[in-house]
């Protein structure tokens, strides 16, 4: 998603916490197949050094799928600790699952020191414990993780384990499916990869032509089994971390006949049974009722109270999708506790909608970057759930796990994608997402400076945001701490392209999301200019726009790519500077571009010892077609020939020179923008 204003810092920062928070071992990716779709970890997803921290001699995986279900996975790993940083990333190995239906087991746990001497981990060191994510949710306390803490591991050592982990009586049992990639980054030097199927099951298989394997097939009468075999080396599957990312598994296999057949099956568990409890019919009549007090009352006036209850009042517990097996809890359960996942707030959102503005359908998002309708019919191929409502010739889109999502706002990485619609009064098994906003994106950035006499800069700047870039803004305040909303301006600061202390902030509620999302703060910048250094030159103090950078030249034979421009946003930028009396002041020339796609003004003036700048640029269109490029890159050009000019200043006197620093510069400049 392209991002207007210099914001880049900011979402960068909040990616790698989120990054943080989630990445773990190797061997924690490597989950039930009857869970989320297995993803490269975050040091396979790394470009290999000349000799990485860690090194996987030997990875080996074994899936043994029984007729009703159940299956049994076997990890066998091997890996060459080479530095004190792959000390630190094999310290702990966490491994998830759902002790309902699932169990884990570590049999073997073993240090090898280069003298040869061997050390056992001991059960000891293994730890059973909820998921982070429910500590305070008691409702799934069987989302478990269990740890064992690798003590005594040095560089040069070699680790050796095996895990155990054991399905019986999943929910959607007794289908069952698998996702798999082999490592494309070098880090893993020999993969070995089985699966085992029952005979008398039909599955479908999908392998990449690449990854040849073998098929032996058993004639045992009671039991006859059907074995896949990969074998590789890592030499022969390198690739790049994003394409493993993005791209389709490398191996699928699902029992699944169709997309028809997972869609019926997962209707049964995302779909309200019966009449609504009492309890819940109570809650629905009683949002319903507070919006029927509007004069201008519509259902969609009741389908927002009961979205607004759901999404805010209902805290969503951050599970991935299909954690609980797409077993919901019951309404009046999530409804009393006020929490639960995903899956549990579309069930109380239906329960909840379906008497008063039509049935409530689930829509899953895919994983992947591809087009799921293609690939094989699986659970794994999704990772998030929308709600569709409303009667089947007028329907609508909601986002209910988000918390701070205003009406009728999907956030970007979901629209324009193809989701599979579960539930009810289902007239297409795939629908595109193609909501767009229920209001005008428009970012407006004011800001009140002041330059005194010993060069010091203070500055006032406020936010006013509706839009995608008013959603990401929302979630990191509703996320955050107040006493950290001070960290996330300093990162705005810095993005904006100053170099200052931010001294306060405040920020409007990130759950009125009916108005939009408003931020202030201020900001000190100490010798901002020298005053001694004749003439002075500084920035507009604006943050500048981001505008994506021309396609680059298609390869010989290629297509030419066109210029994504993203969601129609309208940004204004306006900033006044208060100068010391007796400044003399030259201003830059504004500059004015139309084009159908985006318009672009700014202004510059200056009265007395004030002096004024002002930008704003006009996204009218999503993209600009190939064939105008050279259009494009004259409008580009245009926008940073703008930005680039400064205003020129001088002051007859020099300022006091204890307030001065000999060495500070005489020209200040924000950093470039980094383009998306």
């Amino acid at each position: 998603m392209r991002l207007h204003l210099r914001f880049n810092p900011l979402l960068r920062a909040l990616a790698v916490s989120c990054l943080l928070a989630s990445v773990t071992s190797l061997a924690h990716a490597q989950q039930s197949p009857q869970k989320q779709a297995e993803k490269p970890s975050a040091k396979a997803s790394t470009p290999p050094e000349p000799e990485t921290p860690a090194q996987i001699e030997l990875l080996e995986t074994r899936y043994r799928f029984e007729a009703n279900g159940d299956s049994r996975k076997e990890v066998h790993t091997r890996v060459r600790i080479n530095s004190e940083l792959g000390v630190r990333q094999f310290a702990r190995l966490n491994f998830d699952y759902n002790r309902s239906f699932e169990s884990i087991d570590l049999p073997l746990v073993r240090i090898t020191h280069p003298s040869g001497g061997t050390v056992d981990i001991l059960p000891s060191a293994i730890t059973d414990n909820p998921n982070p994510a429910v500590l305070n949710a008691p409702a799934y306390q069987d989302v478990r993780v269990k740890s064992v803490r690798i003590l005594g591991l040095a560089p040069g050592d070699l680790l050796e384990y095996q895990v155990i982990t054991t399905v019986t009586h999943h929910p959607l049992a007794p289908d069952f499916w698998l996702d798999h990639s082999f490592d494309r980054s070098g880090i893993v030097t020999e993969e070995h990869f089985e699966i085992d199927v029952p005979a008398s099951r039909k599955v479908q298989l999908h392998v990449q032509p690449e990854f040849t394997y073998e098929i032996i097939e058993s004639e045992n009468r009671t039991d006859a089994r059907v074995v896949y075999r990969w074998n590789y080396a890592s030499s022969a599957i390198r690739g790049s971390a994003a394409e493993a990312v993005s791209s389709e598994p490398q191996i699928i296999i699902t029992s699944y006949e169709s997309w028809q057949q997972l869609a019926g099956r997962l209707a049964e568990l995302l779909e309200p049974v019966g009449t609504p409890p009492a309890d819940v019919s109570a809650k629905a009549s009683e949002l319903t009722r507070v919006a029927k007090f509007d004069p201008h009352s519509t259902p969609s006036a009741w389908a927002e109270a009961i979205f607004s209850f759901v999404s805010q009042k209902i805290k969503t517990i951050d599970l991935p999708l299909g954690s609980t097996g797409f077993k919901a809890r019951a309404p009046s359960d999530v409804l009393s506790s006020g929490y639960g996942t995903p899956e549990d707030k579309h069930l109380l959102f239906a329960s909840l909608a379906n008497s008063y503005f039509g049935p409530a359908r689930a829509g899953l998002l895919p994983a992947y970057s591809f087009d799921p309708r293609a690939s094989l019919p699986r659970p794994s191929a999704f990772d998030h759930l929308l709600t569709m409502t409303g009667w089947p010739s007028i329907n609508f889109w909601l986002d209910l796990n988000t918390g701070v999502a205003p009406y009728l706002v999907i956030p970007a990485e979901f629209r324009r994608k193809n989701a599979l619609v579960v539930g009810p009064a289902v007239t297409e098994l795939w629908r595109l997402v193609d909501t767009g906003l229920p209001f005008p994106a428009v970012q407006k950035v004011a800001i009140d400076a002041t330059l005194a006499a010993d060069g010091k800069l203070t500055a006032k700047v406020h936010y006013s945001m509706r839009g995608d870039n008013e959603l990401l803004l929302r979630v990191a305040f509703h996320q955050a701490p107040k006493e950290k909303w001070k960290d996330l301006a300093q990162l705005l600061s810095i993005s904006d392209g100053f170099r200052g202390k931010v001294t306060s902030v405040t920020a409007s509620d990130p759950s009125a999301t009916r108005e939009p999302f408003t931020l202030d703060y201020e900001i000190t910048m100490a010798k901002f200019v020298d005053w001694s250094k004749k003439p002075v030159h500084i920035p507009a103090l604006l943050p500048q726009i981001g505008l994506p950078d021309p396609p680059a030249k298609p390869s010989p034979g290629g297509a030419a790519s066109s210029i994504e421009l993203g969601t129609p946003l309208n940004v204004e930028t306006h900033m006044t500077l208060h100068l010391p009396p007796g400044t003399s002041i030259q201003t830059p020339t504004g500059t004015s571009v139309q084009r159908d796609y985006a318009t672009f003004a700014s202004q510059y003036s200056a009265k007395g010892p004030t002096i004024t700048a002002s930008r704003h640029i006009n996204f009218l269109l999503r993209q600009v077609p190939a064939e105008r490029a050279a259009d494009y890159n004259a409008f580009l050009r245009a926008v940073q020939n703008d930005e680039a000019q400064d205003f020129t200043l001088d002051r007859p006197t020099a300022a006091p020179s204890n307030a001065l620093s000999p060495n500070s510069p005489k020209t200040v400049s924000p950093p470039k923008q980094a383009r998306p």
